[in-house]
């Protein structure tokens, strides 16, 4: 597989050279922010599911047969993946793309890994520029480009990473050095969870008692107990408007597993930090009984159903 060295402008005027981008986790979130950079560049991608592998295919994406092959092929690699140990295997198992990787090459991890694992992994990849830059938005945000990426890098790995972050989101935020990233990610996290279990639990409350679910929501989200939570995402089916994972079964968006992932990462980086996290931890032993009860799959706003359905009084 050749790759030319193409050219082009961004949406804001910016123009640089690439020389082909690598792209490898196609799940909900890679396969979208990997079809955005099709519409600009040559991709080539991969990804252990040949169904994803497909989809990125026709839509104009080359397909690689192993991360090594991927680094053969681009100067800049983007990772998208669901833990450090994935990322780790992807980089240094057999046939990871490490072996293969270009001299000077722009490595842009967007998993959500924690700033331990990151701090790690920078650490073996230190002859590359590497940059973490975990996202926050969802699917939703993903699909449409709209995406925030918090990005932690050294200041001249993060203008050479913003140009094509900015293909994939609206917001590129240099939130510091290595890591800095994943520590901004696994604080937004932590809130989001507590948040969502919160306005459940209100949600559930208020219509127990009598409240109708969209008059309840629209009092909330005009409020002073308004958040992303209640006002985008609301976790009680057609509270709000849109299409979001509580108006379709809890299916797609970001699973309850991923949640929980992700709030063991952030009570690893409260130990780091000296902090005994409270309404974290209550978080995460949530998500966790809602995985043990067979849900892991459902998106986490989930957690409302299961609420409901299992601790009732």
């Amino acid at each position: 597989m050749q790759r030319s060295a193409l050219r082009f402008t961004l949406k804001k005027g910016v123009r640089y050279n690439s020389g082909g981008i690598g792209f490898i986790g196609l799940g909900n979130m890679g396969s979208n922010m990997a079809k955005h950079l099709i519409q600009k560049d040559k991709v080539v991608v991969f990804d252990t599911s040949a169904a994803a592998m497909k989809d990125l295919e026709a839509a104009g994406a080359s397909c690689a047969a192993s991360p090594n092959e991927v680094a053969k092929n681009c100067e800049t690699l983007i990772t998208m993946l669901p833990s450090g140990p994935v990322l780790e295997k992807v980089y240094f198992g057999d046939g990871g793309a490490i072996a293969d990787l270009k001299s000077g090459s722009l490595l842009i991890d967007a998993s959500t890994i924690g700033p331990v694992s990151a701090k790690d992994v920078a650490a073996r990849l230190s002859d590359f520029r590497f940059c973490d830059a975990p996202v926050s938005g969802g699917v939703p945000a993903a699909a449409a480009g709209t995406l925030t990426f918090m990005v932690g890098a050294e200041d001249a790995t993060f203008e050479a990473a913003k140009p094509f972050l900015s293909l994939m989101g609206k917001n590129v935020v240099h939130c510091g050095p290595v890591s800095a990233g994943q520590t901004v990610k696994v604080a937004n996290n932590l809130l989001l969870a507590s948040s969502m279990i919160a306005v459940a639990e209100a949600m559930l409350i208020g219509t127990k008692l009598g409240c109708d679910p969209k008059t309840l929501a629209s009092v909330l989200n005009t409020s002073t107990g308004r958040c992303w939570s209640s006002d985008t995402y609301n976790p009680y089916p057609h509270a709000i408007e849109g299409e979001i994972p509580s108006s379709r079964g809890y299916t797609g968006g970001f699973a309850c597993d991923l949640m929980k992932k992700d709030l063991g990462l952030a009570a690893e980086a409260g130990v780091a930090a000296g902090i005994n996290l409270t309404a974290g931890s209550t978080a995460l032993e949530m998500y966790k009984k809602m995985s043990e009860d067979g849900r892991g799959g459902d998106d986490f706003s989930g957690v409302l159903k299961y609420i409901d359905e299992k601790l009732r009084l």
